[in-house]
């Protein structure tokens, strides 16, 4: 699986680095499709970074095993109960 990050990931959030945001999008504690994203497919997940800092993280599907990860920032809690982590 290849996993590109966008630049402007970093630019809006210097406190993480791509490395960060790769380990949270490989090492999801949960990730699903999110609702009326349409096409190409777009997830919504949450995983732990390098630092052990929790990272919610969006991407789309570019073709298979290809994955654009477009946004990323410590986790809020909407979108801890969007993904069923917490009511």
């Amino acid at each position: 699986m290849h996993v590109r990050v966008h630049p402007r990931v970093i630019e809006r959030h210097p406190e993480l680095s791509e490395d960060d945001v790769l380990a949270a999008f490989n090492g999801a504690l949960r990730s699903m499709p999110r609702e009326g994203s349409g096409f190409p497919p777009r997830w919504v997940g949450v995983g732990l970074d390098g630092r052990g800092r929790l990272l919610q993280w969006l991407a789309a599907q570019e073709q298979i095993d290809e994955w654009l990860v477009y946004h990323a920032m410590p986790v809020t809690t909407k979108v801890l109960i969007e993904v069923g982590l917490r009511r």
